[in-house]
């Protein structure tokens, strides 16, 4: 029973950093974290985090791997709960869209901040965050092939291009609801473009939930 609580208040140690390792990074980066200043955030030893996490790399590796299950569990299984073909594509960049909104994150984006810190550093964290940003990409893709083999989506649709397109609706979202535009209107403006670009691919416009 002691070494399983042992192991339960490690665990529990272990996800309230990297639950406030995402939200630091947020605003100063994978490259501004240090175990120091999270233990004085959070009020714990140092030392007891190095059992965790040997090197700054071990932490900025698991950190990313906590962004994810972040953004899957507010936006993607919730988004997947939607009826399939545009309903789903449609649920998932709206609950993408919510969770921004909601300031979950201080800096609103972990993967927006981190990719542009990292996009030119060759690495192993380039690549770990280069593979989430690809499994995200083809799950918007996939979503949208199954739009068009349900006849939502009509014949021919680039998938591909429409997930970028929705990557580019949601990024500059985030930028612009900090440097330019109050946030209702930035993500207003991500939620309309995105609603605009499915009804004018839908084969029934009336799929599409009114804007």
């Amino acid at each position: 029973m002691t070494i399983d609580g042992r192991i339960a208040r490690g665990d529990r140690t272990r996800a309230a950093v990297l639950d406030r390792a995402v939200a630091r990074a947020t605003e100063d980066g994978l490259d501004g974290l240090s175990l120091g200043q999270l233990a004085t955030d959070l009020g714990v030893s140092k030392s007891g985090l190095f059992a965790h996490w040997r090197s700054k790399e071990e932490l900025q590796l698991a950190t990313i791997e906590r962004a994810a299950d972040q953004f899957r569990e507010h936006v993607v299984r919730p988004a997947l709960r939607a009826g399939r073909g545009v309903h789903r594509l449609w649920s998932l960049h709206d609950h993408r869209i919510a969770f921004y909104e909601a300031s979950y994150l201080p800096g609103g984006c972990f993967f927006a901040k981190v990719q542009f810190e990292f996009s030119a550093r060759p690495g192993v964290i380039r690549d770990r965050l280069a593979a989430n940003f690809q499994e995200y990409t083809d799950m918007v893709d996939r979503l949208g092939r199954e739009a068009v083999a349900a006849g939502h989506l009509v014949a021919g649709t680039d998938t591909r291009q429409l997930a970028y397109e929705f990557e580019s609706f949601a990024l500059t979202a985030v930028l612009k609801s900090r440097l330019l535009l109050f946030p209702e209107v930035a993500y207003g403006y991500a939620r309309r473009a995105a609603h605009d670009r499915l009804r004018a691919l839908a084969t029934d416009p009336e799929l599409l939930p009114e804007e």
